[in-house]
């Protein structure tokens, strides 16, 4: 069996803020979620939202870590133009512009909103990864080997 991402758990300070900001986004809240969890579908993934300090201590970790995480979310776009309206609407929704949208180095078009957690999301087109009918991207067919 290969290994798979099935959920990601984002420590939050709010559960009820970083809910609602999700939910600014148009993110449905899932029926298994309560005052201390809030799980969304995002298309085969989940994404929860717990508290911090409650996260910290069941992976029994210090809570009070502070800035770059070594980690980024995304979300694939289907064009460039969709790429400039989600950073509008995180922005809107309460997040905080990081980086503008550019062009990027490897060929796409991106930009970073952080939510009001501080957790960064690449808003990306990439041309090379393609999204389905269902708005699931894609990795190109093919095993190319070991990385």
């Amino acid at each position: 069996m290969s290994i798979r991402l099935s959920l990601v758990t984002l420590g939050v300070a709010d559960v009820a803020r970083a809910t609602a900001f999700y939910r600014r986004l148009g993110a449905r809240v899932g029926a298994a979620s309560n005052e201390h969890v809030t799980f969304f579908d995002m298309n085969g993934v989940i994404l929860a939202l717990y508290g911090r300090a409650a996260l910290a201590e069941d992976a029994t970790v210090a809570a009070d870590g502070t800035g770059f995480s070594g980690i980024t979310l995304v979300w694939n776009r289907e064009s460039r133009e969709a790429v400039d309206a989600g950073l509008g609407q995180a922005i809107a929704a309460g997040g905080r512009l990081v980086k503008p949208a550019k062009d990027v180095f490897w060929g796409g078009y991106s930009g970073y909103f952080a939510d009001p957690d501080g957790h960064l999301w690449e808003v990306a087109h990439n041309p090379f990864f393609p999204i389905d009918a269902e708005g699931v991207t894609r990795l190109p067919e093919g095993d190319h080997g070991e990385a």
